[in-house]
């Protein structure tokens, strides 16, 4: 065999030397590739906070390796003919989380938000064995998904505050959540101001409407039927209006764990609480009331008829919810 002249001997020693062999070169490739992944993801993130993928980058930017970054995905169906109205919720307060992440000091190259519409990728859903949305994935920078890293739409709600708390649980990435501007509060209490200050103004003369008993017991009841119904829950948690089968099709507004519940279960528990109140005003006007014999008979039973029958309901929605009732 003959021997490599000493120059070529030289450069080709110098390029083993460079490059460390096969090995070093497939990890060169590597990088490459995740370079080439990270930079075409920060190149749409800054141009649009959630990143729309069909099933083709789906493959190629999360679950193909490599990837030293985690992404949370959003699987829903938006078009108006999936009839999803959670979805539409739940991607409002998802716009949220990812825009407070893009303009904000933890906008980071380690972490990306993306969303997958049934329509532009139902091969996705069936890889993932998926039938409901939306539902939230966090796809980690190392191995598959966890247990964990799917959140419980249904216990937390999908309020951004919730999914920022996840996210922080998931990720180490922590998100103050910066909501838009909402000018319906002050609006309204500047209406309810402005009628209240008509109403001093028109009845300067006579203010008794303001000592009138009957008024305000009216306002406290309603302030706490609110309350004890789950308004400042729904508030703070932002659960879905109700929920819906996509198999067969059946809405469920009563949730079936006593730990969440739907908005449509806060007004039906309203409604039924307000019947059992209204059957017990009737019944103590029935029993201290000078009206007639009659009418004060009409009025108890009415009353017991209002208690028995809402509460009924209301024991049935507790049964629902405590399985184990009676204990």
């Amino acid at each position: 065999m003959a021997a490599l002249p000493v120059p070529l001997l030289a450069l080709v020693l110098l390029l083993l030397a460079g490059y460390g062999g096969p090995g070093a070169a497939g990890q060169r490739r590597k990088e490459m590739v995740l370079s080439e992944k990270v930079n075409q993801l920060m190149e749409w993130a800054s141009k649009r906070s959630v990143i729309r993928m069909n099933g083709d980058k789906f493959r190629r930017l999360v679950k193909a390796p490599p990837r030293n970054y985690s992404v949370i995905v959003m699987f829903t169906a938006l078009q108006p003919h999936r009839q999803c109205v959670v979805c539409k919720q739940a991607d409002e307060e998802y716009q949220i989380l990812a825009n407070s992440w893009r303009y904000s000091s933890a906008f980071t190259n380690k972490i990306f938000f993306a969303m997958v519409d049934f329509d532009e990728g139902s091969d996705v859903f069936q890889m993932l064995n998926m039938n409901s949305a939306p539902t939230f994935i966090n796809f980690p920078a190392k191995g598959k998904p966890k247990r964990g890293d799917t959140y419980e739409l249904q216990v937390r709600g999908f309020a951004a505050e919730q999914l920022a708390r996840w996210v922080a649980d998931r990720t180490d990435v922590h998100i103050r959540v910066i909501r838009p501007p909402n000018y319906a509060g002050p609006l309204m209490l500047g209406l309810l101001l402005a009628v209240i200050g008509g109403l001093v103004y028109l009845r300067g003369s006579n203010l008794d409407f303001l000592y009138n008993k009957t008024g305000w017991a009216f306002a406290a009841l309603c302030f706490v039927l609110a309350m004890t119904s789950g308004q400042m829950w729904n508030h703070i948690r932002g659960p879905p209006y109700a929920h819906k089968n996509p198999h067969t099709g059946q809405v469920n507004y009563i949730h079936g764990s006593s730990q969440a519940q739907f908005v449509a279960e806060t007004h039906i528990v309203l409604l039924f609480n307000g019947g059992v109140t209204l059957g017990m005003v009737l019944l103590h006007e029935a029993a201290t009331s000078d009206m007639d014999v009659g009418k004060r008979k009409i009025m108890c039973i009415a009353g017991i008829g209002l208690v028995v029958l809402f509460f009924s309901w209301l024991l049935s929605v507790f049964r629902s919810k405590y399985h184990g009732y009676p204990y």
